[in-house]
């Protein structure tokens, strides 16, 4: 088997993870405009809350592990919207102070997971599953599970910003706040269903990367949170398909250079992508000015 289609394969995997989780990013950033550095702890608190209810607690079926841990993210990344960020939010004008405050946030959601759980791996109570040979790839189920999951949630997030009223109002709010406020939007609705998206999309996120990794730990989405940066950031910062696509162009490129070059340099291809695009396409490779 060709080692690129082998390592091509496993890009596919990483950039379905990426991708959820870098439009649960983009889309609270596109609605709030400030930087969320709380947002990998979102991730790795999710798939402990799966791995709590699969292998701890109920015995759940990884999949609907994931799916209460998800729902569980988002109504506490509304909560801690609304009686912490929020109000600093309010209070300072300056996007810097609430970026602190998600930091402390950070700080605090990793030390409640390593008080919890202990610091070390984790692993889902799930069959191990066979690798097979699926065209010029080789991948087991759950990866391409972790692969379906990605597509169906951006094809709905797809036609939830293009087809429904929420969608066309987030847009809206997106572009220009106090517009979209003049207009009668509900711009504290439309804030809150965004967290609790984002929150959600962090929890699956977190937990089919573990999936795929075969393994959790504490520090995992915050290692993952600057790949998640280079993606947003590649794609243009508040442009959803804008992060969609970068996720494939960072998670196709950091597998094909770990298979050519060394798994160790991942991050710093990542990031080599990153600055070239700060240096030759600032505004993102992908964004297109006034869309979602």
């Amino acid at each position: 088997m060709s080692q690129f289609w082998l390592a091509f394969g496993f890009g596919l995997v990483t950039a379905s993870v990426l991708a959820i989780a870098a439009v649960g990013l983009s889309l609270q950033f596109g609605i709030t405009n400030y930087i969320n550095f709380a947002y990998g702890d979102f991730m790795a608190l999710g798939a402990y809350l799966a791995y709590f209810f699969n292998a701890e607690a109920l015995h759940l079926n990884v999949w609907v592990s994931m799916i209460i841990g998800a729902v569980l993210m988002g109504a506490a990344a509304v909560l801690l919207n609304r009686f912490l960020l929020s109000p600093f939010a309010r209070r300072f004008s300056k996007s810097f102070y609430v970026l602190i405050v998600t930091f402390g946030l950070s700080l605090i959601m990793l030390n409640l997971v390593y008080s919890i759980w202990g610091p070390n791996n984790r692993t889902y109570n799930m069959k191990l599953e066979i690798y097979k040979k699926i065209g010029p790839f080789l991948l087991n189920k759950d990866q391409i599970i972790v692969m379906i999951i990605s597509v169906v949630l951006m094809l709905a997030i797809h036609l939830m910003l293009k087809t429904t009223r929420l969608g066309k109002s987030m847009r809206a709010m997106s572009d220009n706040t106090t517009l979209a406020m003049t207009s009668g939007i509900d711009t504290k609705m439309i804030t809150t269903i965004t967290w609790f998206l984002s929150g959600s999309l962090a929890g699956i996120a977190g937990t089919v990367l573990g999936i795929s990794e075969s393994q959790i730990t504490p520090a995992s989405g915050e290692l993952f949170l600057f790949v998640i940066f280079a993606a947003v950031i590649v794609g243009g910062v508040g442009s959803i398909y804008g992060a969609m696509a970068g996720a494939v162009l960072i998670g196709l490129s950091t597998e094909i250079s770990a298979a050519y070059i060394n798994p160790a340099y991942k991050l710093d291809v990542a990031f080599v992508i990153l600055i070239l695009t700060l240096l030759f396409r600032p505004n993102g490779v992908f964004a297109r000015p006034g869309k979602a």
